[in-house]
């Protein structure tokens, strides 16, 4: 393996082997200094940087100043990063509390997804006060850049190793030395690993699962922002959609973070996103069928009455309240004439 790579990473079942992968992308010397640029953060700021693009240029289409949408922006980008990383130390006090400077240190990861969602959603919220944008409008319209975002950030844990699945034998199985030594130092006994735990077997690449499904919860998500009416209902599908995704994937990975009950942390929550989301889509279904039933009711009104109103203007002999009285009289004569 080259000295300036970190992992070598192996893909049994594709035929792909020895892939030399590191964790910096680039290094270089500044004022006598060392600066090293990591994959992971460089790719999360890609993220933000493509996701911001994006909104920018559609935001008129929706109604939206681009700048307005830059100061969302602005704001949200450091409220996602400090609440992924507040989430993330919060339920693993354990490796930072001899070293609290450790909780600075993001060059390895431990960035909580769910974190940074609660993070952004506060930073929205206060930003759509204070420029007087309605709440549900701006989450809609954002909604879809999240899972976009979320995508290109997966790759940052394929570069460090991380966020992997328990062992599979799949064709798509992934293998490195990093997977086999975390998962040696998570067994109790590495000499008699736990099931799915096997150091020497592949592991389910978890984060690539993640990147696809967030990629096409993206194009979903266009799509319903582009033809829905309803607030809220951008980002109930998200909410629903990743929500189902994450509890899954979240099963089968090896890091999850627990709660003091056994419960893991992200699973809950994905529950509480589809639940949420279930909600919000229904009640929008609901008001939107009441609604096609009182515009049904008002057209009808309207053309019973211009019938009434117009009808002696075009010299019609008789509007359809008429006819309606006139039909019933002849009803009631014919049923006269039976009785006799």
């Amino acid at each position: 393996m080259n000295n300036s790579a970190d992992y070598l990473v192996n893909f049994p079942g594709l035929g792909i082997n020895n892939l030399e992968i590191s964790r910096i992308v680039f290094q270089f010397n500044l004022f006598g200094r060392e600066i090293s640029i990591y994959w992971y953060g460089l790719l999360i700021a890609l993220a933000f940087l493509l996701a911001m693009l994006l909104a920018i240029r559609h935001a008129k289409g929706h109604d939206l100043k681009s700048d307005d949408v830059v100061d969302f922006f602005l704001v949200l980008i450091p409220a996602a990063i400090i609440g992924a990383r507040v989430y993330y130390v919060a339920f693993e006090w354990s490796q930072f509390s001899s070293d609290w400077r450790k909780i600075f240190d993001l060059r390895s990861g431990g960035l909580a997804f769910y974190g940074g969602v609660i993070g952004s959603i506060l930073a929205i919220l206060l930003m759509a006060m204070y420029k007087r944008i309605r709440l549900s409008k701006i989450l809609d319209y954002l909604a879809p850049y999240l899972p976009l975002g979320h995508a290109i950030g997966r790759w940052g844990n394929f570069f460090n190793q991380e966020a992997f699945g328990v062992n599979t034998d799949l064709p798509w199985g992934m293998i490195s030395n990093g997977t086999s030594a975390y998962l040696n130092r998570i067994n109790p006994n590495p000499g008699n690993p736990l099931p799915g735990l096997d150091p020497s077997l592949p592991v389910h690449p978890t984060f690539l699962y993640e990147f696809l499904a967030n990629i096409l919860i993206f194009v979903i998500l266009l799509f319903v922002r582009r033809r829905s009416k309803q607030p809220m209902t951008t980002l109930a599908s998200y909410f629903l959609l990743y929500g189902v995704v994450r509890f899954f994937v979240e099963g089968i990975r090896t890091d999850a973070l627990f709660t003091g009950g056994g419960i893991r942390i992200s699973q809950a929550l994905s529950a509480a996103m589809v639940i949420f989301g279930v909600v919000v889509l229904v009640i929008n279904a609901v008001r939107n069928n009441s609604r096609r039933k009182a515009l049904a009711a008002i057209s009808l009104s309207a053309d019973r009455a211009g019938e009434i109103i117009y009808a002696p203007v075009l010299g019609t002999e008789e509007t359809g309240i008429e006819a309606s009285v006139e039909e019933e009289g002849e009803q009631n004569n014919n049923d006269e004439e039976s009785e006799a």
